[in-house]
């Protein structure tokens, strides 16, 4: 592939690193600083959904499963009608009721309660479940603490013996919450590679080395439209984008988008301020080349 139109654009942007894999051969690989690990931001919540699938797969969580009941002893003293609707699949597709965002990035140094979980649940719910599309850490988080708490370790600790050891990722940094749990909706740490290869193993329906690690089944229906977000929709934790992508996307440029009408990944790490152009720099000048 050639990066000659794509290259003076992404310097433009901050683009660190990029790279391109189609039909199983990497086609594109350039990085503008160093390959070290960098905070994908909510990249993560993607990996989170990774998580819960395995959890699924094993019988240890139920998207049906009722928040009430999988959080009985972290309720608020008043229980209201929309809380109690909701469900851990809408933990996974932004439309948990709540209607504002909560647990962002300039949120969290600030709480001086300790316990998330229950400050989670004790938040507003405002409206019904699986009717409104609100970007929210609250849902990613609480998926990841429910996997946690029914594992009995942390979700690099989980994820370890299921995928990162088979996709050659060593136990990563996570960030963790004051209570000590894995913080599921941000804050995992990924070389570009590891998260291109995160991407790949999407891309294969689960399947790495021949191994069929993860349901497939998982994997189409947390990369296919469960909810309308006014953009292309929303999975389990990935978004839709164009030409039929789908995508684990964080702040300021981390991606890994799954094309796959052409059989490809293309992942991105970037310290970008200006992701609508390095979105449309990736679908003008890497994209038609596939």
């Amino acid at each position: 592939m050639n990066l000659d139109g794509f290259e003076p654009k992404a310097k433009k942007l901050g683009v660190l690193g990029v790279k391109i894999t189609q039909h199983g051969k990497e086609i594109a690989y350039k990085t503008w600083d160093e390959e070290c690990r960098r905070n994908v931001y909510s990249a993560s919540k993607s990996v989170t959904s990774c998580a819960v699938g395995f959890a699924v797969q094993e019988g240890l969580v139920s998207l049906s499963e009722r928040l009430v009941d999988a959080f009985r002893e972290d309720l608020p003293e008043t229980v209201g009608e929309y809380l109690e609707q909701a469900t851990v699949r809408d933990l996974l597709t932004m439309c948990l009721g709540q209607g504002e965002a909560h647990l962002m990035g300039g949120q969290r140094p600030l709480y001086k309660e300790k316990d998330w979980v229950k400050l989670s649940l004790s938040l507003p719910f405002t409206h019904q479940p699986n009717t409104r599309f609100v970007y929210n850490n609250v849902g990613p988080y609480l998926a990841g603490v429910l996997v946690q708490r029914r594992c009995g370790c942390d979700l690099p600790s989980y994820l370890t013996p299921r995928l990162f050891s088979h996709l050659g990722i060593t136990h990563p940094t996570w960030e963790i919450d004051p209570m000590g749990y894995t913080f599921g909706a941000g804050g995992l740490f990924f070389t570009l590679s590891e998260l291109h290869t995160f991407g790949l193993f999407y891309l294969q329906n689960g399947v790495w080395n021949g191994k069929q690690l993860l349901s497939p089944q998982w994997i189409q229906e947390s990369t296919k439209k469960q909810v309308e977000n006014r953009a292309y929709g929303y999975g389990y934790l990935f978004w839709g984008g164009e030409q039929g992508t789908f995508r684990a996307d964080g702040k300021y440029g981390q991606l890994s988008i799954l094309c796959r009408d052409k059989d490809a990944v293309i992942s991105i790490v970037a310290e970008c301020r200006d992701t609508d152009s390095l979105n449309r720099a990736i679908f003008d000048e890497l994209y038609p080349q596939l």
